[in-house]
């Protein structure tokens, strides 16, 4: 009736941990004031054979009683067992089931496997599906080197005829395990050809860094968006190496909903800018070992100015990199209050595979600040919303936390995040218009693929009947918008689509960009369409900015340095 795991024995035994480091091990009686003569009695250690005990019979009378007549998933009883008493201690605490353990890891590693495609769906003028298509492939990945292109609409994927299926029915079964095979039957969009192509899945690389180029002479720009994963530094230092050779002598370094990731990554990227001596942060937990400093070690740091952006789903490891580079006055934080998860977590595998993410410390800033915020009232709805991604910011608060100071002498605050030193919020737009534009991208994925493959006369210079080109930096030369560009899609959208000129012309900027954004990602590609929107971002704007202030406060901390170590001298 019932199965064993270790899973089970996991539970037990970190049932049996908490008891004993919170304290509860002993059976202690002590008078309290106020009640003289009256003991209060703590409840006495709970064994594991006592929890197992329970723990069993409650599972046996749920198999011969409860109401469902399906048999019971014990993989899921485990799961949920071990995840509610973890959530008792903090949000970020979880367990792992030996499929959820295999993808974390993929995802560590900056891969996953797949054929390597962006694809997406076409719907007519009501919202009906037509079809699916391929809108880019990846670098080396298995779906460039099978030779599909921008615009190959998606027939049938290992038999299945998918011509009018929404997008994650598609993408569903496109994806599998590394080493299958994905068989397609794609039509053309150049001639309307079919062909079966049959793809080997296999690793795609997944980056870190989505985009390095120069976005002003002198000003590179680093989005370190993707995480800290295990190949992070390395492309970094490939990014600043390109971009030094471009003539980079300023960086903005985006971290902008960078969840974090592996801590020794982004120590790596801090101790670039740090040096030798300083603090990059301090892990401070009970386990022994764990309490420790983790100094910079670079005898010759980076000295360009620098702009970090961050914002509220900036979090861990990102916070840890921005914390570092703002305590000693090394980059001028740009952005919003970032989300405020500063506690250590370490994986401890189990058997069967499966994963205990278990937190043992916390994290301090150079300056000495918490940065993990409130979770004491255990609601993990409001922790993650709420308090977190979903936090409304418009009324500025006070910091709450114990005040610290940067090398250089700045106020910095604990227990909320890391504030930036210049705050600003990203520009939204109503919903309703969110939602129009939404619908306004099919009619310019449709006139694009006309575009891409010159079917639009007198346009015909804009056709893109080619493999990606990866790793190319746009230019403002490179598919203008034109005027007679922009009524020929008017036109095509009133004609096709239903839309009126007024509808389309109220929403001209996003119509622009849209369209430029797709013939960019048929010719070079997903991640260097977002170059496309760059201008729009006004966080990234004001980093561009701010330039002067960022070189003056590089400035103000390395001499704060060395006045606190007149004895260094700074290798050039």
């Amino acid at each position: 009736m019932r199965k064993t795991s270790a899973v089970f024995t996991a539970l037990l035994t970190l049932c049996f941990t908490i008891s004993t480091v919170t304290g509860q091990g002993q059976s202690v009686s002590k008078v309290t004031p106020g009640n003289a003569g009256r003991t209060e009695t703590k409840p006495a250690k709970v064994s594991t054979d006592k929890i197992e005990e329970d723990f069993g019979e409650a599972l046996a009378l749920i198999e011969k009683n409860y109401a469902a007549t399906k048999q019971l998933d014990y993989n899921e009883v485990y799961k949920s067992s071990i995840d509610g008493m973890l959530h008792t201690l903090d949000p970020h605490s979880n367990y792992f089931d030996a499929k959820e353990f295999e993808q974390f890891r993929t995802e560590q590693s900056s891969r996953y496997y797949g054929i390597g495609a962006t694809i997406g769906d076409l719907s007519d003028a009501d919202g009906k599906v037509l079809a699916t298509y391929i809108r880019a492939t990846f670098d080396g990945a298995p779906a460039h080197k099978a030779g599909l292109r921008y615009g190959d609409k998606i027939i049938e994927v290992n038999g299945t005829n998918v011509v009018g299926k929404s997008f994650p029915e598609v993408r569903n079964l496109l994806r599998g395990p590394r080493g299958t095979i994905a068989k397609l039957v794609i039509e053309r969009q150049g001639t309307g050809k079919r062909e079966t192509i049959e793809i080997t899945r296999d690793a795609v690389p997944q980056p870190s860094i989505a985009e390095a180029y120069m976005i002003r002479p002198g000003i590179g720009y680093i989005a370190m968006t993707g995480g800290f994963n295990q190949t992070t530094y390395a492309e970094f230092i490939d990014a600043m190496r390109s971009l030094k050779a471009k003539g980079m002598t300023q960086l903005v370094l985006d971290l902008k909903n960078n969840g974090g990731g592996l801590v020794g990554q982004a120590y790596r990227v801090a101790n670039t800018f740090l040096s030798a001596g300083q603090t990059v942060f301090t892990q401070k937990g009970r386990i022994e070992g764990v309490t420790e400093p983790y100094r910079a070690d670079n005898t010759k740091p980076e000295t360009l100015p620098v702009v970090v952006l961050v914002n509220r789903a900036s979090a861990s490891a990102s916070e840890i990199l921005a914390g570092a580079l703002q305590d000693h006055d090394r980059a001028l934080i740009v952005g919003e209050t970032t989300f405020g998860k500063g506690l250590v977590q370490n994986p401890f595998v189990l058997d069967y595979g499966s994963m205990l993410l278990l937190t043992i410390a916390k994290y301090e800033t150079p300056a000495g600040r918490l940065i993990q915020r409130d979770y004491s009232n255990g609601d993990l709805y409001d922790y993650y919303t709420n308090g977190g991604v979903g936090r409304d910011d418009e009324t500025p608060t006070s910091p709450k936390g114990a005040e610290s100071h940067t090398d250089a002498g700045r106020a910095v605050y604990s227990g909320g995040g890391i504030t930036p030193d210049f705050p600003i919020k990203a520009s939204t737009i109503p919903i309703e218009e969110a939602r129009l534009q939404q619908k306004m991208n099919n009619p310019v994925f449709a006139f694009a693929l006309d575009l891409a493959y010159g079917r639009v006369p007198g346009f015909e210079s804009y056709k893109v009947d080619k493999p990606i080109t990866f790793g190319y930096d746009i230019a403002a030369k490179d598919f203008p918008i034109t005027e007679q560009l922009y009524q020929a899609f008017r036109t095509f959208a009133v004609a096709k689509y239903g839309y009126t000129a007024a509808q389309i012309d109220k929403e001209r900027k996003f119509v622009e960009r849209a369209l430029r954004a797709e013939l960019v990602t048929a010719a070079y590609g997903t991640t260097t369409s977002f170059q496309v929107f760059a201008e729009l971002d006004n966080q990234l704007m004001k980093g561009i900015e701010l330039m002067p202030q960022a070189k003056a406060l590089e400035t103000a901390g390395e001499k704060a340095r060395l006045n606190s170590n007149p004895r260094t001298t700074f290798n050039q």
